[in-house]
């Protein structure tokens, strides 16, 4: 079976020929601009050393969720796929699992992502299937010996301006270091500061964490003072080697301003770790507000992405470990949960705020609303199983009559999977033209403004939005 509707240039957008040709021509605004990517979790190791990738497996499956976890929810274990610390399956034989499973991803975003990949970066024009498995890996694996093939030409051919990576508090930043001083490479990757394994008191760990940030970056304090000044200071070293912003996975939006005494107590009880649920919730949203103090003062963009049930499946935490596809949203309040920090900080000069959910039903209700009165308030991308063509347009749908597009933060991969990017920044372009194009074809905006507004959702809103 040809793999040509992965080439139709009317892929996602509208069937109503004439809204189509509307967003064709919208499309063509943006196409080719370059992509920015603000939020992501590449690796930097990678493109500092240019490190060819290994195999087909470990490329496209084994460290994609989206692509393990339904593959998992067929039946397929997930030692099989590759997943976890020292899998040892061979990778023909996870490739072999992924092609016999490839009739799962129709209609999911991940199928429509992988056959971009397929045809447009690896030139391939038959379907994964069970019997195609091992000559489709053979060809892949050749691909990968190719010195074009590599993560740095890969970056330029991609049309990659900006890259953030998504890193620990207490990284050295090297590889960032060795990127920005590296004649030969002309990208721009910026790493994220990104603390919940030192802010979340149940997180694996905690307490460890928390003695090795203050004794390294606390100016010689202890406790809860050394503790806030060390973050403080490991911000510093961030936006010192390029960083600008700030990125939060808290469990809720829920933000709370203690006095100095409360915080302390809940500092030492935390690092003991005989915190409670509640008193977790609690130090969590304290710090929160510190964050968001601390980036008020030292400019760093604050991102949130609260609502997902980390680890669902106990055994399989156990087995295999965070971020292996059983991570599974809730509900969030938003409006009452982050009102603390929005009333001492929502008017601050120059502080960016990027909200984020996975509970779609605070779209209109909530998020929208807090972005169209709030300065600091901005609209994070559909993300994390709402970055899927239907769902963009319903969060495109819900929350532009409130907010207007101005108060969008321009679109996020959020991605593991470096081959993805390309199609997925495409996938987002061609559903905002989409959408724009049935405003202008219902005479509510104009052709000419929709093309100034997808240039600013594409280009110039993450631009602005991130401070780059």
């Amino acid at each position: 079976m040809s793999m040509s509707i992965a080439s139709d240039p009317n892929r996602l957008l509208p069937a109503e020929p004439g809204v189509r040709a509307i967003a064709r021509s919208l499309l063509e605004q943006v196409q080719d601009l370059p992509i920015i990517s603000p939020h992501g979790h590449i690796d930097a190791d990678m493109l500092l050393h240019d490190t060819p990738f290994p195999d087909p497996a470990a490329l496209l499956v084994s460290p994609d969720h989206y692509v393990t976890r339904l593959i998992h929810a067929s039946g397929v274990p997930l030692d099989q796929l590759g997943v976890g610390p020292g899998a040892r399956t061979e990778p023909r034989t996870v490739w072999r699992h992924f092609c016999a499973a490839w009739p799962l991803f129709e209609g999911t975003a991940s199928g429509y992502w992988l056959r971009s990949e397929f045809e447009h970066v690896f030139g391939l024009t038959e379907e994964p299937s069970e019997a195609a498995a091992d000559a489709l890996f053979d060809t892949i694996s050749a691909r990968l010996k190719d010195p074009g093939f590599r993560p740095r030409q890969l970056f330029k051919d991609f049309n990659i301006e900006v890259l953030a990576t998504t890193d620990d508090p207490l990284d050295d930043l090297a590889a960032h270091a060795g990127l920005a001083a590296d004649p030969a490479f002309q990208g721009r990757v910026v790493p994220t500061f990104r603390p919940d394994a030192y802010i979340n008191a149940h997180a694996p760990g905690f307490a460890d964490n928390v003695t090795r940030l203050v004794q390294s970056a606390g100016d010689g304090k202890s406790g809860y003072a050394g503790y806030v000044t060390a973050l403080e200071n490991r911000r510093r070293y961030f936006i010192d080697h390029g960083a600008v912003s700030a990125d939060h996975g808290v469990r809720t939006p829920l933000t709370l301003k203690l006095d100095r005494v409360e915080a302390e107590a809940l500092f030492e009880k935390a690092r003991r770790g005989d915190v409670s649920a509640a008193e977790r919730d609690a130090f969590e949203a304290h710090m929160l507000y510190q964050m968001a103090r601390m980036s008020v003062e030292d400019g760093l963009v604050m991102t949130i992405h609260p609502g997902s049930f980390r680890n669902h499946h106990p055994g399989t935490f156990e087995r295999f470990g965070a971020d292996t596809g059983h991570d599974i949203p809730f509900a969030v309040n938003y409006t009452e949960g982050i009102r603390p920090l929005l009333a001492d900080f929502g008017t601050a000069k120059d502080f960016h705020l990027v909200l984020f959910t996975l509970d779609e039903t605070v779209f209109s209700r909530e998020l929208a609303p807090l972005a169209g009165f709030y300065p600091a308030v901005y609209l994070g991308a559909p993300w994390w199983f709402l970055d899927a063509p239907d769902a963009m347009l319903r969060f495109r749908s819900a929350v532009t009559e409130t907010a207007g597009f101005s108060r969008s933060a321009g679109f996020i991969d959020d991605t593991r999977a470096f081959c993805s990017i390309p199609a997925r920044h495409d996938t987002s372009r061609r559903i905002e033209a989409s959408f724009l194009a049935r405003l202008v074809a219902e005479h509510r905006i104009t052709e000419a403004g929709a093309a100034r507004i997808i240039v600013d959702l594409v280009d110039a809103s993450p631009r602005r939005v991130f401070k780059l």
